[in-house]
């Protein structure tokens, strides 16, 4: 028959596993791209598609 874990033994378990998971939810959320701090002005020139150039 296998051993009983102790109750405290349990408990500490299931708050490493809680750090962990919280921990790769937060790494997670942050993981996305990073945003520019100065952004540059749109460049609103107008290109010709290629087959116009070809014609």
């Amino acid at each position: 028959m296998p051993e009983r874990i102790r109750t405290a033994r349990r408990y500490a378990r299931g708050l490493v596993a809680a750090v962990a998971a919280v921990t790769a939810l937060v790494l997670a959320a942050n993981a996305g791209p990073a945003k520019a701090t100065h952004p540059e002005k749109p460049d609103h020139r107008t290109t010709n598609p290629v087959e116009a150039a070809v014609r």
